[in-house]
C-alpha cells in the first residue's frame, strides 16, 4: 500500500496545538510527524502526518485527536507516487564547493581532489543538500570560526540531511548535536552521518526549538549552527544565549538580505556582537559572538 500523508495548513499557534494532538493521539503507531513554517510573513504553517497503514482508519482518530484539542480544521488527503527520489532529483545536479567541504552525489565521487572535506549527501527527503545559498554559506563560514576558535562541541540545529553537521564533525573532529523538527530529517541525517563515517562525533534528535532532554546534557556549546529561518531565529535568541558557553559563537543562516538587521538587532539584545555577514544568492549568513 502508498504512503499517505495527511495535511493541516493554519497559523502557528493551532499548527503548534495540532503537532501536540498528534504526536500524543499516534505516539505508539510510530507514524512519523512534521511541522513546517510555509509562509513566515503570512504566518502559514503546515502539520503532516505519514502513515503506511489503511487511510481510511487512520483518518476518523486524526479528526478526532484534532477535536479534543480543539482544533476543527478540514485534513487534506494525499497518496505519495511511488518515485524513485534520488534518481529523479539528481538529473542536472552539480557537485558544490565551499571552502575546502564538496558536497556531491555519488555520481560525482570522481571530482574529489586530494584535500577535499568530501561530504556525500544523495537528494532525499530533507532539506540541505549544500546546493542552497545558505548552506553553502553556512559550510564557508563554518571552516573560519572553526579555524579559528576551534570549539569543542557544536550544535546543528535544524540540521535537514546533516550536511553541517557532518562538516562539522569532518573538520574539527568533535562532537555535533544535530537535531530538526522533522523526523524524517532526523532519520535521514542519521543516515548520512553513517554513510559518512561521523557517526561516532554525530547525535540526532527530533525536537522543536531546544526542547528536548538532549540540550540540558549537551550544553553549554562553543558553536551553534542555525539554517532555519528568520522569524524562527529571532524567537530563539534567548535560547540561544541560555545554551552557548561564554566566547561561544553562533552561525545563523536561511535569513533574506532584507531581514539581516533584524535578526542582528535581536541577538545584540541577547548580548550577542556582530562579527561578520556573508551574502550569497540573496541570503546571508551571520556570524555573532556572545
Amino acid at each position: 500500500m502508498p504512503q499517505t500523508r495527511f495535511i493541516i495548513t493554519t497559523a502557528r499557534d493551532t499548527a503548534n496545538s495540532a503537532y501536540a494532538a498528534l504526536e500524543a493521539a499516534f505516539e505508539d503507531d510510530g507514524y512519523p510527524l512534521a511541522i513546517v513554517e510555509i509562509d513566515e510573513e503570512a504566518d502559514i504553517h503546515e502539520v503532516s502526518l505519514y502513515t503506511d497503514d489503511d487511510p481510511d482508519d487512520v483518518e476518523p482518530r486524526l479528526r478526532a485527536a484534532l477535536s479534543s484539542a480543539g482544533i476543527e480544521l478540514e485534513p487534506v488527503r494525499e497518496t505519495l507516487p511511488d518515485i524513485d527520489w534520488v534518481t529523479r532529483s539528481l538529473e542536472g545536479l552539480k557537485p558544490v564547493r565551499a571552502g575546502r567541504f564538496l558536497v556531491h552525489g555519488s555520481h560525482d565521487r570522481d571530482k574529489r581532489r586530494i584535500g577535499d572535506l568530501a561530504i556525500e549527501i544523495e537528494a532525499g527527503l530533507a532539506f540541505g543538500t549544500g546546493h542552497h545559498g545558505t548552506t553553502a554559506g553556512c559550510l564557508e563560514m563554518i571552516e573560519k570560526v572553526v579555524r579559528r576558535e576551534r570549539p569543542r562541541n557544536a550544535l546543528d540545529l535544524g540540521t535537514g540531511s546533516a550536511v553541517l553537521a557532518i562538516a562539522l564533525a569532518k573538520l574539527a573532529h568533535i562532537p555535533v548535536l544535530a537535531t530538526d523538527i522533522d523526523p524524517i530529517a532526523t532519520k535521514v541525517a542519521a543516515e548520512n552521518a553513517r554513510f559518512n563515517q561521523v557517526a561516532a562525533y554525530v547525535q540526532t534528535a527530533t525536537a522543536i526549538g531546544f526542547g528536548h532532554p538532549l540540550f540540558g546534557r549537551w550544553a553549554p556549546f562553543d558553536l551553534i549552527v542555525a539554517n532555519i529561518l528568520a522569524r524562527p531565529l529571532m524567537r530563539l535568541a534567548p535560547s540561544m544565549r541560555a545554551h552557548i558557553a561564554p566566547g561561544g559563537s553562533l552561525i545563523l543562516s536561511g535569513i533574506l538580505e532584507r531581514q539581516r538587521d533584524a535578526v542582528v538587532a535581536a541577538y545584540v539584545g541577547q548580548q550577542f556582537r556582530h562579527v561578520t555577514t556573508l551574502h550569497r544568492e540573496g541570503w546571508v549568513t551571520i556570524h555573532m559572538k556572545r
